[in-house]
């Protein structure tokens, strides 16, 4: 069965696949408002990020969101995504709070070990300042199970202690869709609606509702250079390495992060119909085709969630 006939059939079960997926997120958003004080959702821009804020706008209705949308900025992030992100926000009408890695650096609570070392991986110290700052009791997220492995060991409600880490041995039981929501002073929650979403869910999901993405989302011609079996856009903060020859190429990004680890593949998709024809064959995870920073150890993203990260 090729994949066009197979997205034909999919199509003709999907949406009731995509309502029960939505209905899901719905019911956790809901419940998130309906038990804590100081909530936020977690905004970059991203695909994820506006598939939740679209449930959310079901959830609650049109300009009604009942909790900011934040934003961990590392100073790195794609241009077209952060306007886009403002412009998204500015729509809604919501409140956006925008934290920035640099304002860490400038405090001293983030320091690098060289000027070029990705600052992924730092946002989480940023954004447990903000929690401290904004005394949040949950942050929604859009992370998905499918994404990486350690991401997978998450609860919907996921605790965090009191120095805003993560435990995995030490998650609450969410039988029958029961959550333990009780928190000590100190302690936060972070929720993942689309926990049990997929890739290709996101994308019919986009599909289906007309969701307006950042352009680089779709197929785009930029200069890169083949490193690793990536493709490394040419950037001021990712320029060629000695010996390297960079080429245009047409790409789109699958998931978009820091410029310095972020990376597009090959692609001639030029809307979200196309994008869900290649995801049916893609046989890599997102993250394992496109992130840098996340090649580097298998333990990476554990670490980094056990530290705060989202």
């Amino acid at each position: 069965m090729n994949a066009r006939v197979e997205s034909r059939l999919l199509a003709r079960l999907g949406n009731r696949h995509l309502d029960a997926l939505e209905e899901e997120a719905i019911f956790v958003l809901r419940e998130v408002a309906g038990a804590f004080e100081r909530p936020a959702l977690l905004f970059s821009g991203g695909k994820d990020s506006l598939v939740l804020l679209r449930c959310a706008e079901k959830a609650f209705g049109a300009g009604r969101i009942p909790y900011p949308l934040l934003m961990i900025d590392t100073g790195h992030n794609f241009p077209e995504v952060t306007q886009f992100r403002d412009w998204r926000a500015a729509q809604l009408g919501a409140q956006l709070i925008v934290r920035s890695v640099e304002d860490s650096m400038r405090r001293g609570t983030v320091r690098l070990s060289r000027p070029d070392e990705p600052r992924n991986p730092h946002q989480s110290v940023t954004l447990l300042e903000a929690v401290e700052e904004f005394r949040f009791d949950a942050l929604i997220g859009g992370a998905r199970r499918d994404e990486e492995k350690a991401r997978a060991k998450e609860r919907v409600f996921s605790h965090r202690d009191g120095f805003g880490q993560w435990q995995p041995k030490s998650q609450r039981p969410e039988l029958w869709t029961l959550f333990n929501t009780r928190l000590h002073p100190g302690e936060h929650f972070r929720v993942f609606p689309i926990s049990n979403w997929t890739e290709l869910d996101v994308w019919q999901y986009i599909e289906r509702e007309g969701i307006e993405l950042p352009s680089i989302y779709y197929a785009h011609q930029r200069a890169v250079v083949e490193r690793r079996g990536l493709l490394v856009p040419v950037t001021a903060l990712t320029p060629p390495r000695e010996g390297e020859a960079a080429a245009v190429r047409t790409v789109r990004f699958r998931t978009v992060g820091d410029i310095t680890c972020t990376c597009p593949v090959a692609s001639t998709a030029a809307n979200a119909s196309d994008v869900v024809l290649e995801t049916l064959a893609v046989e890599v995870s997102e993250r394992g085709a496109t992130r840098m920073d996340d090649r580097t150890s298998d333990a990476s993203m554990e670490k980094r969630k056990k530290d705060g990260y989202f």
